[in-house]
């Protein structure tokens, strides 16, 4: 739900405008009395648009909106009224950032009612084409400080910038194609188009026709001339997701077009297409596997698999999981429009306790946003993990042998070493984490289990 600040030192006019606001909207409504008291509300309150009196004791609105910019507040609608009729401090309220401005004795309230709702559709597009943006030009989309991912950056650094063609294996719901926009994006083609195609889920009837195209007529229901995802990519990247399930005979065909690099529309083959694009091609199935199966060809194996890059599943990984969870945590609640939530330590070590060999970063994202639904406040406590995941029974030890106090040596030293990784060895805050008692007494098990802090 919107929320709307009335800013107005006329309590009459604050308190008329909140009911007919409220009554025909269902609007959230705060006001204020003066820009002093608006800007205190501003930075305790999620504000989607501000309705400001430009004549004001104390501060306003003029000076609201001057203080607003300076403060990296303008990002807030605005907008602006008198009931002097002074248009001219009206359009230099309108050069300080406001949206719309009118005469608080004509306007309609339906009219102002409009001109909110044009007002946070405006702000929606506004936030939406700024977190394209930021996602665009961030440095890269690929969450994670641990050894496995800072060595798969470097991979795709060296092999984004040659033209061969690449398989990503990797397990559901590890990040296989975000590793391929990536590979795109560092690529001398990233201006050109990223084309993505699952080929699990396209039916084998249409898999020809969805990558190389037809002309109108080409078979019932053909009833315009249709592109494929080859043309489309031209000069780009074509991203072929689960190449493991494409048919035999798809594998044949497409084999052909790697290697003359031309494509024939289907219905229209005394036409060739030429085309220059490069193909990434990903895998949950071991392909070598399915060569040995006759399921798979492999020479088309040769073909696309110039490059291979593995994707690591999070259990390979639990470093990862305290940046992948705060990431989840700020983008969830941008994408809810609700205050930002703060995700604990110690919630962070009762995920990494999970048995992430049955699930990936998929899953993780969907149990932080099962979480953020959960809790109230501001704050994401190890009792918001959902209980199917608090209580699943952790990854069975392996005997090997060992007697009980070993294993128990062996358990409490994994935790240990789990809490100080994720507070980055600060003992304080690991022993907070922990809930033991003081620093000293963490020193002394550390000493006890052998653990030392790397060099």
């Amino acid at each position: 739900m919107s929320t709307i600040l009335i800013v107005d030192d006329i309590k009459a006019v604050r308190e008329q405008f909140s009911y007919d606001i409220q009554r025909k909207t269902g609007f959230e409504v705060l006001t204020a009395e003066n820009g002093r008291q608006a800007l205190e509300m501003l930075s305790s309150h999620e504000i989607d648009t501000i309705i400001l009196d430009l004549e004001m004791p104390i501060m306003d609105g003029i000076e609201m909106l001057e203080v607003m910019a300076k403060k990296g507040l303008d990002d807030v609608p605005v907008i602006v009224y008198t009931a002097k009729g002074n248009f001219q401090r009206c359009v230099k309220a309108v050069q300080l950032g406001a949206y719309n401005f009118f005469d608080k004795e004509e306007v309609e309230i339906e009219q102002l009612i409009r001109s909110i709702e044009i007002t946070l559709e405006h702000r929606a597009l506004t936030l939406e084409n700024r977190e394209l943006r930021r996602a665009a030009h961030q440095d890269s989309p690929l969450i994670g400080q641990s050894q496995t991912m800072k060595e798969l950056r470097e991979q795709i650094t060296k092999v984004a910038a040659v033209p061969s063609n690449v398989v990503i294996f990797g397990e559901s719901g590890t990040g296989k194609e975000l590793v391929a926009r990536e590979l795109h994006r560092q690529s001398p083609r990233s201006k050109k188009t990223f084309i993505a195609v699952n080929c699990a889920a396209i039916p084998e009837n249409l898999v020809e026709s969805e990558l190389f195209g037809h002309e109108k007529g080409a078979f019932s229901g053909a009833v315009r001339t249709s592109k494929g995802k080859f043309e489309i990519a031209n000069g780009g990247t074509l991203f072929l997701d689960e190449i493991g399930d494409m048919p035999l005979l798809m594998q044949a065909k497409l084999l052909r077009v790697l290697q003359e690099r031309e494509v024939m529309r289907l219905g229209g083959e005394s036409r060739v297409i030429k085309i220059d694009v490069r193909v990434i091609a990903a895998t949950h199935q071991n392909l070598d596997d399915l060569i040995d199966k006759g399921q798979f060809r492999q020479d088309l194996y040769y073909r696309i698999c110039t490059h291979q890059i593995r994707v690591s599943p999070l259990h390979e990984r639990l470093d990862d999981i305290g940046p992948l969870s705060t990431f989840f945590v700020e983008r969830i609640c941008r994408r809810f429009g609700i205050p930002q939530k703060r995700i604990r330590r110690e919630t962070i070590l009762g995920l990494r306790s999970y048995d992430w060999r049955q699930n990936n970063v998929r899953e993780l994202e969907n149990i932080v946003e099962r979480m953020i639904i959960q809790c109230a406040g501001k704050d994401l406590f190890p009792e918001h993990i959902p209980p199917d995941i608090r209580d699943s029974s952790p990854i069975p030890p392996q005997l090997d042998g060992k007697t009980l106090q070993e294993l128990k040596e062996e358990a409490e030293r994994n935790i240990l070493l789990q809490a100080l990784q994720s507070n980055n060895w600060h003992i304080t805050n690991t022993a907070k984490a922990l809930t033991v008692s003081n620093h000293s007494n963490l020193l002394k098990m550390m000493r006890r289990l052998g653990i030392k802090k790397p060099s």
